[in-house]
């Protein structure tokens, strides 16, 4: 059935009105009521305080509590009603509805004689009268008659502020469903008050039942997105070991793995359902990197991260559910957000190179981790919502294929049209549907909100199919991109709600894209002036790609230096592209934060490398050797830098071959340091200032200049001449020094022999004379008298000759005397007045040259 109101941008028609509602029941229909007691309360009221016994007419359970106080509520608003289940969502013939939920007395007056009914509105003709419906919520002017008889449940007083459970069983054949559609389905509270004493409505709760028993011949195609996305966790920075050990900003993403958690709820519920999984390939490297060791950021320093086993239970799950159905999705590594690309970075150049990076590598991560190939050719801007712009930003990094919404790309058409349609280039928009994408995005964490919004998703479902049942068409729905685990599991209830298959059949995201376009369907992607504000206002501003830009810069001169730069550019790729994440929208502080801890990490490794600061130098001469050194911190060795020392007054002093500037090549190794040796010529005296600067080999200057001063002292031949005359002077002082002990040795050597001749004499008349013939062979020798001398004994020592060898002396220097005649082998003792032999080593001679000289 088509309708004119479902035309895009058209406001809801108020001329929808439920006609004919009393007519919807008729009259005489047989009810049944059914009542279950003792149903357990909703999640929703498990806070409040015990239930205060009341009798009733029925055995509804009583739980709550007084309500605070509060303005007085009136009308329908008097008693809050919520559905909190309905099954089935989707019923057929045959089928019993059971609905179940809690009435609360808002008022501070107790409500008597109230009423549990189930009122069946008329079917709804189209989407836009869901929506219409939606807004009339309260409105109790043309409810229709209650299914009545006993199909209600009966309170005999609802006291203030209290919860009371209720449950109604209804065969779906007692609700006078007509053809195939949507009906309004609404569960009211009716009663008495002391200030209107009278049955009216006092409560009421409306919801959507489809109603299609059996299957439609065309059926719609129908592509859900499942997606696995999470916010950035990991840094820039590694550990120096070999496996390079990751260091995370948090431990977060720990809590989201764990039982219970958002993305183990996703990938246990998605398991189960026909589903396209839309994947970030971060998620997945940085879940396999929690795996291994991992470091946690903890202030300053860093701590273990222990949540290992979580991490690989998750990720055994997911590469298990993605086996059994190998739909999937990967976006470009780290969820680029293209409208900030496209709007803020598209005037900062090498901006779209990080999206090419990041597609590129997307596929091959997904693949090896998951061990199944998916398709990286579609693209995913905020909300669906496109310009012309964004659409060049996907393409340019290799996408053919945009995910977009009908609220962006919106058709002037009666029905809604397939979800593929080309837009040119080559480029296919794939027009996802708004009302379907959106119905989950509210707070559905109370039983009664999830119920609703699982209500309104089939309804629109059917709509969609009731629109033209003759033609089959592709719809497509994408969902937030991080849905909460309470919008999990009610995405799960809709679409196990559609398991029937009676009016759609599971599709998936590449089939859709590929299927043929409606020709009547728009083609042309809005301008820029139809790009909402709010998601303008959440994009990143252009000096933070003006950062990245400069950031990339230092990568790239740090990188051609290392002998190793995989260890390092992979690390800082990674961390370039989460810096321009999606998850950092409407979080433009954290942005900031990561941005300058990656920064801020970059600049602390590249100053490993630098020059030492050098003092004041002094060269003395024409030519000198001026050190300058080199220091590596890092853990890997640097390659293809220049040193290059410059002269700021070549005149005064010039370098190595003459010129003001001179370079030498450097290369060290990990932890060590380098000196470098320039030379230098002086030609003046003076103050020199010289910097040194690190180039690369491409010749971009490499971290900071070191800046130095040289203070040049040349020697003039006056100088020179000065410093000659002292060593002469030196040299006499030796000689004359020198002279004045050779006098003083040879005089104490004349005296010595004087003096021993003197001593020979003395002898010589004391025992000498002429040797007796033998007439007195035996007198004796007493030195007093006698003609001659005894014979000395041969064997005696010679006391002259023991005083000469123990006290040798200057005299001992003369030469000895000729051998005695009578002793003839030369033998014999020698004569008292005989010189003592000469047994110096010295000489007396001046010393020849070389030799050292005793002071």
């Amino acid at each position: 059935m088509a309708e004119a109101a479902d035309i895009q941008g058209m406001k809801h028609s108020p001329a929808r009105r439920w006609l004919g509602r009393t007519a919807a029941t008729a009259a005489g229909v047989p009810l049944l009521a059914g009542l279950l007691g003792g149903l357990a309360a909703p999640q929703a009221a498990a806070a409040d305080s015990a239930a205060s016994p009341l009798s009733t007419a029925t055995t509804g359970a009583v739980k709550g509590s007084p309500a605070s106080a509060a303005a007085q509520p009136s009308g329908p608003n008097t008693v809050s009603v919520a559905l909190d289940t309905l099954a089935p969502s989707a019923p057929t013939k045959g089928d019993t509805l059971t609905i179940s939920g809690t009435v609360t007395n808002k008022s501070k007056k107790t409500v008597t004689d109230a009423r549990v009914d189930l009122r069946v509105g008329p079917q709804l003709a189209g989407r836009t009268a869901i929506d219409d419906a939606v807004e009339r919520s309260n409105d109790t002017t043309y409810d229709p008659l209650p299914v009545g008889g006993k199909y209600k449940v009966e309170f005999e007083k609802l006291a203030s502020g209290i919860s009371y459970d209720f449950a109604l069983s209804v065969p779906v054949s007692k609700l006078g469903l007509g053809a195939d559609g949507v009906y309004q389905l609404g569960v009211t509270l009716t009663g008495r008050t002391a200030a209107e004493p009278y049955d009216h409505t006092l409560g009421v709760r409306r919801t959507f039942l489809p109603w299609q028993p059996g299957p439609v011949d065309k059926k719609t195609k129908f592509t859900y997105l499942w997606p696995l996305i999470s916010t950035s966790h990991v840094s820039a920075e590694t550990g120096s070991d070999d496996q390079q050990t990751p260091v995370f900003e948090n431990d977060d993403l720990a809590q989201e793995l764990a039982p219970g958690g958002r993305l183990e709820q996703l990938v246990s519920l998605g398991s189960q359902l026909p589903v396209t999984w839309v994947v970030d390939p971060d998620l997945l490297a940085t879940v396999e990197a929690m795996t291994d060791p991992y470091r946690v950021r903890e202030g300053k320093s860093t701590v273990a991260g222990k949540n290992q086993l979580v991490a690989r239970t998750w990720l055994n799950a997911l590469e298990k559910a993605v086996q059994d159905n190998g739909n999937i999705v990967a976006l470009p590594f780290g969820d680029p957000d293209l409208a900030s690309l496209a709007h803020g970075g598209e005037n900062v150049s090498g901006t779209l190179g990080h999206l090419q990076s990041s597609s590129e590598v997307a596929g091959k991560t997904v693949e090896t981790i998951l061990h199944v190939p998916p398709a990286t050719d579609f693209a995913w801007p905020a909300d669906g919502a496109v310009d012309p712009s964004i659409v060049d930003v996907a393409t340019s990094a290799g996408a053919d294929k945009v995910i977009s919404r009908s609220d962006s790309i919106q058709d002037n058409l009666p029905y809604t049209a397939s979800a593929a349609r080309p837009i040119g280039g080559g480029t296919t928009a794939v027009v996802s549907d708004t009302r379907l994408s959106t119905a989950f995005q509210g707070d559905v964490t109370k039983a009664g909100s999830s119920t609703l919004a699982v209500q309104k998703f089939l309804a629109q479902s059917l709509a969609v199919n009731l629109q033209d049942p003759s033609k089959q068409r592709d719809i497509v729905v994408a969902p937030q991109r991080t849905p909460s685990a309470s919008q999990a599991q009610s995405m799960a209830r809709a679409l196990q709600g559609l398991d029937g298959g009676r009016w759609t059949q599971p599709s998936d995201l590449v089939a859709a894209a590929a299927a043929k376009p409606d020709t009547n369907a728009t083609t042309k992607v809005p301008g820029p002036t139809r790009y909402p504000d709010k998601l303008r206002d959440q994009e990143l501003p252009a000096s933070a790609f003006e950062e990245l830009k400069g950031m990339g810069e230092r990568l790239g001169k740090f990188k051609a230096i290392l002998t190793l730069p995989d260890r390092v550019a992979t690390p800082f790729a990674n961390a370039v592209n989460r810096a321009v994440s999606m998850s950092w929208r409407g979080n433009a502080k954290g942005a900031d934060q990561y941005r300058d801890s990656v920064n801020r990490y970059l600049t602390s490794l590249s100053s490993e490398v630098q020059l030492i600061q050098k003092s004041e130098l002094t060269l003395s001469g024409r030519s000198a050797t001026i050190p300058v050194t080199v220091q590596n911190q890092l853990l890997q060795g640097v390659d293809n830098l220049v040193l290059r020392l410059q002269s700021t007054n070549a005149t005064r002093l010039k370098l190595d071959d003459g010129s003001a500037v001179t370079e030498q090549p450097i290369k060290i190794d990990g932890g060590h340091t380098q000196v470098v040796k320039f030379t230098g010529a002086a030609n003046a005296n003076g103050p020199v200032e010289l910097t040194a600067q690190l180039y690369t080999t491409d010749n971009r200057p490499y971290g900071s200049p070191m800046t130095f001063q040289v203070r040049v002292s040349e020697l003039t031949p006056t100088v020179m001449l000065v410093i000659a005359g002292g060593v002469l002077m030196l040299v006499l002082a030796g000689v004359k020094m020198y002279s004045q002990r050779k006098r003083a040795v040879a005089a104490k050597a004349a005296e010595d022999k004087a003096a021993a001749d003197a001593g020979a004499e003395a002898g010589g008349d004391t025992g000498g004379g002429s040797a007796d013939d033998g007439d007195s062979p035996g007198r004796p020798d007493n030195g007093t008298e006698g003609d001659a001398s005894p014979a000395p004994d041969p064997a005696a020592p010679d006391p002259s000759a023991d005083s000469a060898a123990a006290s040798p002396g200057p005299s001992a220097t003369a030469s000895a005397a000729p051998e005695t005649p009578g002793d003839l082998d030369g033998a014999g003792p020698g004569q008292p007045s005989d010189p003592a032999p000469d047994t110096r080593p010295e000489s007396g001679d001046p010393s020849g040259k070389g030799e050292k000289v005793d002071r």
